[in-house]
Formats: structure tokens, C-alpha cells, sequence
């Protein structure tokens, strides 16, 4: 059963790792529903919202990939419903 999700990215340098954070995105395309960015230019940090509708063990993979990414930190909130 698949699952709404919001994962929400802190990026502490976002120039650095942007192209390695936006390709892992790409490859789950099939899952994403939305994204919102908003940077922080003088701060040096971009936070980012990615909505999800997929299986829970995507919704995991994708969560794991861009924590593994370096200066990127993830949370993920899993809606409790699931839907066809």
C-alpha cells in the first residue's frame, strides 16, 4: 500500500551538493508529487519539501540516499493512511 509522505532537507551547502541532491531526487520522479526550495543565500543553506505518494520502502530509499549525502540532514513525516 503506498503512503503520502513530506521530506523536508536542510542543505548546509547547497552549491557543493546541489547536482548530487537534485539527480537522487530525479531518480525517484516516478514517487514525487512536489517540491518546494527556498534558499538562504546569505546563510549559505537551502531548505527543501519534497511531497511523496509511493511504497514505504521508497519512500525509505530515497529518505536514506539524500541523508547519506554529506552537509544534507532529512526528516520524514509518513501520513498514518494508506492509499490505492
Amino acid at each position: 500500500m503506498k503512503r503520502i509522505a513530506v521530506i523536508g532537507a536542510v542543505l548546509d551547502e547547497p552549491k557543493k551538493i546541489q547536482k548530487t541532491f537534485n539527480d537522487t531526487i530525479a531518480e525517484y520522479s516516478h514517487i514525487v508529487r512536489g517540491r518546494m526550495g527556498l534558499p538562504f543565500e546569505t546563510e549559505g543553506i537551502s531548505v527543501i519539501s519534497i511531497t511523496v505518494l509511493g511504497e514505504m520502502d521508497e519512500i525509505n530509499s530515497l529518505t536514506g540516499k539524500l541523508g547519506n549525502i554529506p552537509h544534507v540532514s532529512v526528516k520524514t513525516s509518513i501520513s498514518k493512511k494508506t492509499v490505492k
